[in-house]
């Protein structure tokens, strides 16, 4: 456990909280390590079945604390890298269960990216979102290349790269960078609700949904229906799906397992 990261249960739901808001949430390799350590608790432990990633204070992540980047006796670039943010990113997008990032303030530079590797994203309006990494001489990482041309197209995730323009959360709403924005007092509580309704439907579904999307960045068509028809039918023999088409027959709300 690290103060770093604060983490509570409700039902289903794992809430955890980015935690040194005097830092505006900046990493330090504690940090990061105790994020990986509790994001692969979600994936093993079948009580938890979504989570809300969140920051403590007036920011979401401002990335990288650099007294640490820039210590003599503390990690280099890449070990940071590689061994702090890659295993972030690859374990929000490989985890089995929706991740939902709950963004409050600031999201800069890594913390920007592993907010937009999330599966949703709601926004307070007091959230901003930018690519610090030109500013100090770096190019962006934590799978940001990846995941924001994507999401915004080549020629906007190029300016908002290459300028490091701050992007409010309306804006971020515009460009498809965010699901929701909602008022200060009122994103996390539509967060939350958005995570108990995904930690209360066919989770095995979802997850397969998640890698479906992940695949569907490398595959071609046909490779892409494939996966399609090897995972519907293993989906098709699971608990979830007989529960589902039982309740629809039957006009009553189904009560998923996750299984």
């Amino acid at each position: 456990m690290s103060e770093f990261i604060l983490s509570s249960q409700n039902g289903g739901v794992l809430k955890l909280t980015m935690n040194r808001p005097d830092k505006y949430n900046a990493f330090v390799r504690e940090m990061a390590l105790a994020l990986q350590d509790e994001l692969a608790r979600a994936q093993s432990d079948k009580s938890i079945r979504a989570v809300i990633l969140t920051g403590e204070g007036r920011a979401f992540c401002a990335g990288q604390d650099l007294a640490e980047a820039t210590d003599p006796n503390g990690p280099e670039l890449t070990k940071i890298v590689t061994e702090h943010y890659n295993p972030i990113i690859e374990a929000i997008r490989s985890l089995e269960k929706p991740v939902v990032a709950a963004v409050n303030g600031v999201a800069a530079g890594a913390g920007a990216n592993i907010a937009l590797a999330c599966d949703l994203v709601v926004a307070s309006e007091a959230a901003s979102f930018i690519q610090a990494f030109s500013k100090i001489g770096l190019i962006p990482d934590s799978g940001g290349t990846y995941t924001l041309p994507r999401l915004v197209g080549l020629q906007r995730a190029s300016a908002l790269m290459m300028l490091g323009d701050k992007v409010s959360a309306q804006d971020a709403l515009a460009m498809g960078m965010v699901y929701k924005v909602a008022a200060p007092d009122e994103y996390m509580s539509l967060a939350e609700q958005i995570a108990t309704q995904l930690s209360q439907m066919p989770t095995l579904a979802l997850a397969r949904t998640k890698a479906l999307l992940n695949a569907s960045y490398q595959n071609d068509l046909s490779a892409q229906l494939a996966l399609e028809d090897k995972y519907q039918t293993e989906c098709g023999q699971s608990y979830d799906y007989q529960e589902g088409t039982a309740a629809f027959l039957q006009k009553r709300k189904p009560e998923f397992k996750g299984e």
